[in-house]
């Protein structure tokens, strides 16, 4: 479906962005990861998506706060990969605080990499895309791009944009064969929400189970943690053909989370 193309995706050394590398890989999309980690965890994590999906697969350590790095990612995609056909912005981090403690540098770093980081790739990412005469921009945004919950105010403040910035970007380029749109999941047992868990389990006294069993119930009616193969199947498809006119949504995958 996808053979032939090139994908960068932030935060894909783990969790959701690993999960999406391995879908579009899977249908023959050629990939440039980017994330933190060890080195020989990324050696291993391109050698397992080059062998079992024959694609090609490279790797930027790009800091997704700082933008002249990611300006280079995609001189380097360009170099290694050929062109840039979809972006996934997907890198992201969490601090949990009520607003009046809030860390201003906490605030900072959020909306640095949850949100500021997507307008950085985005635009990078254009004038590639322009060129090619097809694009497919992809944020992953979350539930809370769409409701709100306590003591998340950098994190929301900053799905929320991305949910904005998803309209405003589709709307520019809905004439050119470039859609742009937003993936909202509810809670997906990352490493992220597992920290989350442990948390709360410590702050209550409560065993990992029940404190898991609590967030799900407070949020998420199926009970059920959305699967990072569901975000890439959803992924796989809003790059496809058959989406070509489906643009500027944000698509929640969220158990019901924002049915309530």
């Amino acid at each position: 479906m996808l053979k032939g193309r090139s994908a960068i995706i932030t935060g894909s050394t783990s969790g959701i962005g690993l999960g999406i590398a391995h879908v579009l890989a899977y249908s023959g999309c050629n990939i440039m990861l980017n994330g933190f980690g060890e080195q020989s965890v990324i050696d291993a994590i391109k050698s397992k998506l080059t062998t079992k999906y024959q694609v090609s697969v490279g790797y930027s350590k790009a800091d997704m706060s700082k933008s002249d790095q990611i300006v280079a990612m995609f001189e380097q995609c360009e170099k290694e990969l050929s062109t840039v056909d979809i972006l996934i912005n997907n890198a992201g981090i969490q601090y949990v605080s009520p607003i009046d403690q809030f860390p201003v540098e906490k605030w900072d770093q959020i909306i640095a990499i949850n949100l500021s980081a997507a307008f950085h790739a985005i635009k990078a990412a254009i004038p590639i895309m322009k060129k090619n005469k097809f694009g497919r921009i992809i944020n992953i945004a979350s539930a809370h791009g769409l409701v709100g919950s306590p003591n998340k105010s950098a994190y929301i403040a900053a799905k929320h944009g991305i949910v904005g910035l998803t309209k405003s970007v589709a709307l520019e380029l809905a004439e050119l064969n470039i859609t742009c749109n937003a993936i909202c999941p509810g809670w997906v047992h990352t490493a992220l929400v597992q920290k989350q868990i442990e948390d709360r389990a410590k702050a209550e006294n409560i065993t990992i189970e029940k404190a898991e069993h609590d967030l799900l119930f407070e949020k998420q009616p199926s009970l059920k943690f959305v699967q990072v193969e569901e975000i890439g199947e959803t992924t796989k498809f809003l790059c496809s053909e058959g989406a070509k006119s489906i643009t500027g949504i944000a698509l929640p995958i969220d158990g019901g989370w924002t049915a309530r």
